[in-house]
């Protein structure tokens, strides 16, 4: 037993010499090659070994040629160890070579080009985080470039939208300046409806700014989705008896809901008065509520005959307009004065904010807002949580 201990701590002190003498070098290399630093934990692990070889055998007064024998055996060994390190260390710095140059390709058009030949699992690991990187920033790229067509589209739209009521107003109040007015009274009444329009507009860009900036603050409260459905259609049912529309809210279940009323409100009545300003006359715009897997899912639904399929992943964009199918019919022309036809016939669409302002309020409420064709028209549905006790 003595004399194992022995032998132990002699081939340690071996080791641990040549371990101290090449720890320096192992340091100076630590930020150099990967395949130059495990060359030298390799060269430092040989020559640990040899050492306390060598060691053990001078103490055990072997011969002099079985002292040689053990010592080439040795250094058989630590040539075949050195090499087989330094193929390991290539094999290496050809596999980070080879993703260092697939690295350049993320966030290109082409996408993330992963390396051909084999790598180790660490390598593979970082291989494919660069690739879920690449897709990721592509998704952004292309979230991007769609928010920048939306902000293109609707700058055009509200200057289009600013330009028609402008050059209303202009004209009106040129004609009553030169007193060509027949009826003064009417172009009055007009100039505040074009200016409550602009005012409406100017409301809708504000609330999106808000909306997406996150600084929508909701003031939420426990209320049922049927005392909401009947504001929303208290306020759209002058639009819809001037249009010749039908509301129905037969459909609606007493569902409660934590929300806030006003902006809840708000979502109803966009959706409302885009349905009933789709809807031909005599036609109908429902109002559905149902509970449906902890959630309450309001619907309106109208008869404007459809959205075109490739335009409902659309729908809810900032800026959206509708195609042929959702275009209203043509407001009345109000002739009150010889400019009368030309400035007072617009469409009311809007400036395409709406929906937009649908989506982000219900999406604050944790909620989600989807369209989809029906019969006859289209369906557009908002879901929301129901309330906890409702959940029970």
């Amino acid at each position: 037993m003595k004399d194992l201990l022995l032998i132990a701590a002699i081939a340690a002190l071996g080791a641990g010499v040549a371990g101290l003498l090449g720890w320096p070098a192992v340091r100076l290399l630590r930020r150099r090659s990967v395949a130059l630093s495990l060359f030298a934990v390799a060269v430092v692990t040989v020559l640990a070994m040899t050492a306390g070889t060598v060691a053990v055998a001078q103490a055990m007064f072997l011969s002099h040629h079985d002292l040689g024998v053990e010592i080439t055996v040795t250094c058989m060994a630590a040539v075949v160890s050195l090499v087989t390190a330094a193929l390991l260390g290539r094999q290496v710095v050809a596999g980070s070579r080879a993703l260092a140059v697939a690295a350049r390709t993320v966030g290109s058009d082409g996408g993330f080009a992963a390396p051909a030949e084999p790598l180790g699992s660490e390598l593979a690991e970082l291989s494919a985080e660069l690739a879920a990187t690449s897709a990721r920033l592509a998704e952004s790229r292309q979230r991007e470039q769609a928010l920048e067509s939306s902000r293109r589209e609707l700058i055009a739209w509200i200057s289009h939208d600013l330009r028609t009521p402008l050059a209303g107003l202009r004209a009106m109040a040129e004609a009553l300046e030169d007193g060509v007015a027949e009826d003064p009274a009417r172009y009055h009444a007009r100039i505040r409806t074009e200016v409550d329009r602009l005012t409406g507009m100017v409301d809708d860009l504000f609330e999106l700014s808000r909306i997406q900036a996150g600084a929508l603050t909701l003031s939420l409260s426990r209320i049922s989705v049927y005392d909401l459905v009947g504001d929303a259609i208290a306020g759209a049912y002058p639009l819809a008896r001037e249009r010749g529309v039908h509301l129905s809210g037969d459909q609606v279940e007493a569902a409660p809901v934590e929300v806030d009323p006003r902006e809840i409100t708000r979502v109803l009545g966009n959706l409302l008065i885009n349905a009933i300003r789709s809807t031909p006359e005599d036609g109908v715009v429902a109002v559905a509520a149902r509970r449906e897997q902890g959630e309450v899912v309001l619907s309106v639904t109208d008869g404007c005959g459809g959205i075109p399929e490739q335009d409902l992943h659309r729908v809810f964009e900032t800026g959206w307009r509708a195609g042929s199918a959702r275009t209203p019919r043509a407001a009345r022309p109000f002739n009150g004065g010889p400019r009368g036809s030309a400035i007072e016939h617009h469409g009311d669409t809007g400036a395409g904010l709406g929906l937009a302002i649908v989506r982000g309020i219900v999406e604050a409420h944790a909620g989600r807002a989807s369209v989809r064709n029906v019969s006859g028209g289209c369906c557009f549905e908002i879901a929301l949580p129901a309330a906890r006790s409702a959940l029970a």
